[in-house]
């Protein structure tokens, strides 16, 4: 059975370098990714976490840094801490990051879902609302309200 994949994108008035460092900087993740920080030394093969901006130990993904080519290309594994050993439920997430007139086309690429997984059903409700959230931050300063605090799961 083929697995799903997802393909976002959104143009942003910004650079190309603003957009990485949003995806970076804890201190802007937390505004626009659910009250979240992403933590990596971000070096390819190295382990990555997206931790609870206030409690570090509440950790809602996990996975390896693929690809990292600053500010163009990101490239992650994606995981469930419950999954962090079975890499056939690890999924991949690339952001493609390109100029594109005087503004930037940010393309999230989401891969090899499990089909009808609760992690398959968040992220298809997640991207969409990180994203916009993302462009309204970096056009207007200011995030979506929604995403400026932690969601919790729903239950599949």
């Amino acid at each position: 059975m083929t697995k799903p994949n997802f393909v976002y994108v959104t143009y942003i008035a910004t650079t190309p370098e603003k957009v990485w460092a949003a995806l970076m900087d804890p201190e802007m993740t937390r505004q626009f990714w659910g009250h979240h920080r992403n933590v990596s030394d971000w070096e390819a093969g190295s382990p990555w976490e997206h931790q609870d901006y206030a409690d570090s130990s509440i950790v809602d993904i996990v996975g390896n840094v693929i690809e990292i080519d600053p500010p163009r290309r990101l490239v992650l594994t994606w995981a469930d801490p419950a999954d962090a050993a079975d890499e056939a439920k690890h999924s991949r997430v690339t952001f493609q990051i390109d100029p594109f007139m005087d503004s930037v086309r940010l393309t999230v690429t989401h891969e090899d879902l499990e089909p009808d997984s609760e992690m398959f059903h968040g992220i298809t409700q997640g991207w969409p609302a990180i994203l916009s959230s993302l462009k309204s931050l970096l056009e207007t300063g200011k995030p979506l309200s929604a995403t400026t605090r932690r969601w919790e799961r729903s239950p599949a």
